[in-house]
């Protein structure tokens, strides 16, 4: 089969991959996680697009304060503006400041210039 005969890509079209600028402002869209819509955040780190819960762990807010500014300004953390936590965008663990454990991530693919999210048990479109 050649990769033009391949069906299409399953999830759900998030963006076009040239949105996703590396350590640069994030695309929000809203999901249902836990019955609950939420708020996530997709970036792009070391080249590969990555996706989140917008939700500290250490107290259940957003880490932009600012929309779309999830990265410190080294572009080397995604930072809770409020209270400082910092993860490590590539695995949204805790890297220091007051979390407690990380950030809930969100499976994403990409493939011919479209970046896609995908469902779980819990996390589903927030029309859904």
């Amino acid at each position: 089969m050649f990769e033009d005969d391949e069906p299409a890509a399953p999830g759900i079209p998030l963006c076009n991959s040239a949105h996703l600028v590396e350590g640069g402002m994030a695309v929000p869209f809203d999901v249902r996680y836990g019955g609950q819509t939420c708020t996530a955040f997709a970036v792009r780190y070391r080249g590969e697009p990555v996706a989140y819960l917008n939700r500290c762990t250490h107290v259940a807010m957003e880490l932009d304060a600012r929309p779309g500014r999830v990265f410190d300004d080294s572009g080397r953390w995604l930072l809770c503006q409020v209270h400082g936590a910092a993860y490590e965008p590539a695995t949204g663990a805790c890297a220091g400041g007051p979390c407690r454990g990380g950030l809930v991530k969100i499976q994403l693919s990409e493939r011919a210039g479209v970046v896609r999210w995908h469902t779980a048990y819990n996390l589903q479109p927030a029309e859904f």
